[in-house]
């Protein structure tokens, strides 16, 4: 019926590899407290912008390129759901998924979250080898970052040299607290040094990038620098950057170096500040952009929070896409020399491909972000920022065409221009911003919008053939993408639907009696509810479900079906086991429950009929399967068959075809509900 087992059996053994290695080091009691403090519109609002909608809540997604918000958070059932894309759990599974962490990484960021203490001991040399190298980095990240910030704090040359720096920028105690800033000491091996003293191996070191392996030994990457850490949406810390400084003149500007990408650390996917300033974005609805790190500072410390920094390089999908979830309006904020133009300049065509709002700001000659900040109060930068911004289309429009008589020229700035206001994926925007153009450029507006048509065109034919490369690629390579790779979403798609609506009906249902007052056969009088009854219908012939995590979710109820207290879905949803939350969330709820704020109750005949028909309908996908593979294998035979064979296999179909007919009866005389 499904190939998907051996999938199943290999992802459920890596989960319960990671939940052995968790249970040394924490008690279930403690796993339990972490859930129950556990608010998953919480978890969810630190990287998703959610509005409230009835009892629930809704926002965009952040597991695929959501256009429109499809993704649900219900506080009551303590879940969430994409109803686009199917990805959805518990907080863990969420936290899981979204950070890519293991689910004892997860389990520890809810505790720190909500204040719960976790005693944990000195793992074995064995356990430390089954940890993964990415937490082992992020483990070694973050005491690097406090290292350096303990050094700039507490050490004679911190002080001296790193602290005088960041008092010359003018820069408080309390944003340097808050950036967790600290300063590396001069020595080629200080770091790497203690760094060994604490236990930690060079290996790790080299692979953070915190380190480099050099033909004498390993060294410090970051030796004399102050130190900038880089914090992801979660607080994590994923790389550093680090400003050289000269203590024979304490402080003087040499030149930043900043962590190479690493197995946790892609730049392309990370900017500057996000973790601090990821609350007040969804506040003002809106994020200024800026380049450097000092500038993200500059304004924390002016007052204004919702800042973050691409450091210099092209803004990428991924970074946009992370903005995204938070506002859809973005202010580039550059000094206006030639070098902040060419930066305001990159990246705005995707800015505006992936629906954002795009605004200009070029501050006076001579000022910077860090500079302007510093002169100017909160009020008098945000009312600066309001009188000089401008939308990206007037600033292409005045940066290209501002002198330009030459006729060439003039349209080459005009199909620029055109360029950038095709690639907006609203067409309403996309309209009257062409109807705008056409005022400001003197063009007559159906020239711009035949030219806009053409590069839309020109795109969706791009998208195509690339689409047809890809496909092509995956039709050569089957393989290429490993079975264990697949997403639940995938895996579930592997399953009968009968299959799936039977363990649906377990984990909504699975503790409510259906069967009262049975007698057994010692006499006694017995109840059997959803989950018991479905365990013994299928086990009186042996049959079990093809998904292993299907059997267990069944296996789990029925053992539990004896605690008075046991509710399915309650306990399915807030499973240990993220791969069983996960699946509770994809198969215990839909749509309209989210959207209403009561569902209707089903009665117990009601359930009843229909669990029986389900299980009518399971044992005939079997039984239709089996005739399948029968006559395959009659095909098979060939003109030099074996009579015997053919006799065995021609009985067997004559069998299965009475037992299919007496199924097709009783599904007949049920009620199909």
């Amino acid at each position: 019926m499904c190939t998907n087992l051996a999938f199943c059996a290999t992802i459920n053994l890596a989960f319960r590899t990671l939940i052995r290695i968790f249970a040394h080091m924490i008690d279930r009691a403690t796993v339990d407290k972490i859930m129950e403090a556990t608010n998953i519109v919480d978890v969810v609002g630190e990287f998703v912008t959610l509005r409230k909608t009835g009892t629930n809540y809704k926002g965009l997604c952040p597991f695929h390129d959501d256009k429109t918000p499809s993704f649900m958070v219900s506080p009551s059932r303590q879940i969430c759901k994409c109803f686009a894309c199917g990805e959805g759990g518990n907080a863990v599974n969420f936290l899981m998924k979204h950070e890519q962490i293991t689910y004892p990484e997860a389990l520890r960021w809810l505790a720190k979250k909500y204040n719960i203490e976790i005693q944990e001991r000195e793992l074995t040399d064995e356990e430390k080898k089954e940890q993964s190298d990415r937490e082992s980095m992020f483990i070694v990240n973050e005491w690097a970052s406090q290292y350096f910030h303990d050094i700039l704090k507490n050490d004679v040359n911190g002080m001296a040299i790193g602290k005088q720096y960041f008092r010359s920028r003018g820069i408080r105690d309390d944003i340097i607290e808050k950036f967790q800033l600290g300063f590396a000491l001069s020595k080629r091996d200080a770091m790497v040094s203690e760094a060994r003293r604490k236990g930690y191996k060079d290996e790790y070191l080299v692979k953070t990038g915190l380190a480099i392996q050099g033909e004498k030994g390993v060294y410090d990457r970051f030796a004399g620098r102050a130190i900038f850490p880089w914090l992801n949406v979660s607080g994590k810390v994923v790389a550093f950057g680090g400003r050289k400084l000269d203590a024979a003149t304490k402080g003087v500007q040499q030149k930043y170096v900043n962590s190479p990408d690493s197995e946790i650390y892609h730049k392309e996917r990370e900017l500057y500040g996000i973790y601090q300033a990821k609350k007040a974005i969804a506040k003002e609805d809106c994020v200024y952009m800026v380049e450097g790190y000092t500038d993200v500072i500059a304004m924390h410390q002016c007052g204004l929070e919702n800042v973050v920094a691409n450091s210099g390089t092209a803004l990428s999908v991924h970074q946009i896409k992370l903005l995204r979830r938070f506002t859809q309006s973005i202010v580039l904020l550059y000094d206006g020399d030639e070098a902040g133009i060419h930066a305001a300049m990159r990246g705005t065509d995707m800015l505006l491909q992936e629906g954002m709002k795009v605004k200009v700001l070029l501050l006076p000659d001579g000022d910077d972000p860090d500079s302007f900040a510093r002169k100017h109060t909160a009020q008098q930068f945000k009312e600066y920022i309001e009188q000089h911004q401008t939308d990206f289309i007037q600033f292409k429009t005045d940066l290209l065409l501002k002198g330009v008589t030459d006729p060439v020229k003039r349209a080459e700035a005009v199909n620029s221009i055109v360029r950038s206001v095709s690639v907006i994926p609203d067409p309403v925007s996309r309209t009257l911003y062409l109807n705008d153009c056409a005022s400001r450029l003197n063009v007559d507006e159906r020239t711009l919008v035949t030219q806009a048509n053409k590069f839309i065109a020109g795109d969706r034919e791009e998208q195509r053939k690339q689409s047809e490369r890809e496909q092509r690629q995956l039709e050569a390579s089957p393989d290429a993408v490993p079975v264990e790779a697949m997403g639940l979403h995938t895996a579930l798609e592997q399953t009968t639907e009968v299959e799936r609506l039977l363990v649906q009906s377990i984990i909504r249902h699975g503790d409510e009696v259906i069967f009262s007052d049975l007698e057994s056969e010692d006499g006694s009088l017995v109840s059997l509810n959803v989950a018991q009854y479905i365990d013994f219908d299928l086990g009186q012939d042996g049959l079990t479900f093809s998904n292993a995590l299907y059997n267990r979710v069944l296996q789990e109820a029925v053992e539990h079906s004896a605690d008075t207290t046991f509710k399915a879905d309650r306990y399915f949803m807030q499973h240990p086991d993220p791969q069983v939350s996960a699946l509770a969330a994809a198969l215990g709820i839909d749509s309209h429950q989210l959207s209403r704020s009561f569902e209707k109750k089903e009665s117990s005949n009601d359930l009843r009929q229909r669990v029986q028909h389900l299980i009518l309908d399971f044992r005939m996908d079997i039984v239709n399967q089996h005739m399948k593979d029968i006559q395959r294998q009659l095909k098979e035979m060939g003109a030099n068959y074996d009579k015997e064979r053919l006799k065995q296999l021609m009985d067997e179909y004559k069998d299965t075809m009475e037992l299919r007919n007496e199924l097709a009866r009783q599904r007949g005389s049920d009620v199909i509900i």
